[in-house]
C-alpha cells in the first residue's frame, strides 16, 4: 500500500483509515510506504481548515507530508487491525460507506455543526470554520469572536459572530416544531466543548432542550436503551479517551462504539432503527480520494462511515457520494420532516445523496448479532463524566 507525498518525503503510504492502493504518483512526487502504529502511538496531526487545504493540494492528495515531528511520513500511517476489529466486524456484517465527506475543511467544531444544521454559513459569502476557544459555545468569554472562511478561502481569525448563534436553522427547531423526541449525548458535564454543537445554539443553550435534550454524561445513552428512554433520535459523542483521536493514546474507542450498538441490537429497539458511525475529520491522516468540490467550504477530506441496522445490506461497500447532509436528509425522510433550508443559503442536506441505497427496507429485520469487543459495557458506565476537552482541533 502506498501514497502520494511532496519531497523531502521519503517513500510514501495510504490513509490509516482507507488502505487503497494508489497506482501513479503526480510528477515530482515520491511514494511513501504506509506503516502500521497503534491508538497508543499514533501522531496527533493537524487538521484545521488550512492545513487540510495543504493535504488536499488542489485535488493532488500529496500535501501530507507536510506533518510531522520533521516533516516525515506521519500522515501515512494506519491502525493494527487487531485495535479496531469492532469496526471490521460492523462493516461485515452491515454496511461500509467509503465515499462519506465532511461538509467543510477542517476541524471538529464545524463538523459536528454540519450533523445538526446541514451549515454554517453567514452568508452566502462567508462560513464559520475552525473555532474559537475551548468552548466555541454560548459559555465562552464576552468579546469571543469566532473564526471565518470567505469566498476564496481566506481564513480569518476573530473575525466571526460571538459563538452563540442564531444564523440558521438546526434540527432541534425542525424535530421541536414536528413534535419528534431527540437527544444529544455529551461527555462534559458542562454539556459543551467543540463536540457539543447544540452548546452554541442559542435556541437549544437558552430553552427547554438544554435541560431536557443535552444529555450528560454520554454513557447515559446505555441506561436509556435499558430503561426503554431512548428518543427517536440521537446523537452520542465520546469522550476524549474513547474517541480514538491520536492525542488520547487509548484503544477504548472501538469498544465504546460496539457497547452501544450491542445496547440497542439487545433491545427492543432494534427493529426499528438505523445506527449512522462516522468520525468527524480525517485527523490529518492520508487519503487518496480527490474531493467533490461543491461550494467555498468543501467537500472536505474523506471520513469513514458504518450503516448499521436490521434492514442494512449485508457485508456491502456503497460507493455512493455522501456527505455529512446525507445523514440529515435521511432523518428527514424517516420522518416527513421539510429540509433545514434551502441550497442558496447554504444547507447541504437536500442537495445531498441520501442514504437510502444502503437499506433493503423489503427484506424481514435481521437478528442482531453482538460486535465482539476488548471493553466491556461496565468498562464504560463505570467512567465518571468529564471535564477535560475532548480536542483542540
Amino acid at each position: 500500500m502506498f501514497g502520494c507525498g511532496k519531497p523531502p518525503a521519503a517513500e510514501p503510504g495510504v490513509s490509516r483509515m482507507h488502505p487503497d492502493p494508489v497506482s501513479a504518483c503526480p510528477t515530482g512526487d515520491n511514494q511513501i510506504a504506509l506503516h502500521q502504529d497503534t491508538f497508543q502511538v499514533e501522531p496527533d496531526l493537524p487538521h484545521l481548515f488550512d492545513s487540510s487545504i495543504t493535504d488536499w493540494d488542489s485535488g493532488k492528495m500529496d500535501g501530507f507530508s507536510k506533518w510531522g515531528t520533521n516533516h516525515d511520513d506521519a500522515a501515512y500511517d494506519y491502525v493494527e487491525r487487531s485495535q479496531v476489529a469492532p469496526y471490521w466486524t460492523m462493516a461485515s456484517q452491515y454496511v461500509l460507506a467509503d465515499a462519506m465527506y465532511p461538509t467543510e475543511f477542517g476541524p471538529s467544531w464545524t463538523a459536528h455543526l454540519a450533523l445538526v444544521a446541514g451549515t454554517d454559513n453567514l452568508s452566502d459569502q462567508l462560513a464559520l470554520a475552525d473555532f474559537a476557544d475551548g468552548h466555541n459555545d454560548c459559555h465562552s468569554q464576552p468579546g469571543t469572536k469566532t473564526t471565518t472562511v470567505d469566498v476564496h478561502r481566506v481564513i480569518r481569525r476573530d473575525s466571526g459572530p460571538y459563538p452563540c448563534l442564531d444564523q440558521f436553522n438546526t434540527m432541534a427547531q425542525l424535530l421541536d416544531t414536528a413534535g419528534i423526541s431527540w437527544k444529544y449525548y455529551v461527555a462534559s458535564a458542562l454539556k459543551s466543548f467543540i463536540w457539543s454543537p447544540f452548546a452554541g445554539i442559542k435556541y437549544v443553550h437558552d430553552g427547554q432542550d438544554w435541560d431536557d435534550s443535552i444529555i450528560s454524561p454520554q454513557t447515559q445513552i446505555l441506561t436509556d436503551v435499558a430503561q426503554g428512554k431512548l428518543a427517536a433520535v440521537s446523537w452520542v459523542t465520546p469522550n476524549h479517551a474513547d474517541s480514538d483521536h491520536s492525542a488520547a493514546h487509548s484503544d477504548t474507542g472501538p469498544s465504546w462504539v460496539a457497547s452501544v450498538i450491542n445496547a440497542i441490537g439487545k433491545s427492543s429497539y432494534w427493529n426499528t432503527t438505523a445506527i449512522i458511525v462516522l468520525w468527524d475529520d480525517w485527523g490529518g491522516f492520508y487519503d487518496n480520494a480527490p474531493l467533490p468540490q461543491l461550494d467555498f467550504r468543501g467537500l472536505g477530506i474523506r471520513v469513514p462511515c458504518l450503516i448499521i441496522s436490521p434492514y442494512a445490506k449485508r457485508n456491502y461497500v456503497s460507493h455512493t457520494q455522501y456527505e455529512f447532509g446525507s445523514i440529515l436528509k435521511f432523518i428527514e425522510g424517516v420522518f416527513g420532516l421539510s429540509h433545514l433550508g434551502p441550497p442558496s443559503q447554504g444547507y447541504t442536506d437536500g442537495r445531498a445523496n441520501g442514504l437510502h441505497n444502503a437499506f433493503n427496507f423489503t427484506q424481514s429485520p435481521r437478528a442482531f448479532k453482538p460486535i465482539p469487543a476488548k471493553y466491556s459495557a461496565e468498562h464504560f458506565l463505570r467512567e465518571p463524566p468529564s471535564n477535560e476537552p475532548v480536542d483542540t482541533e
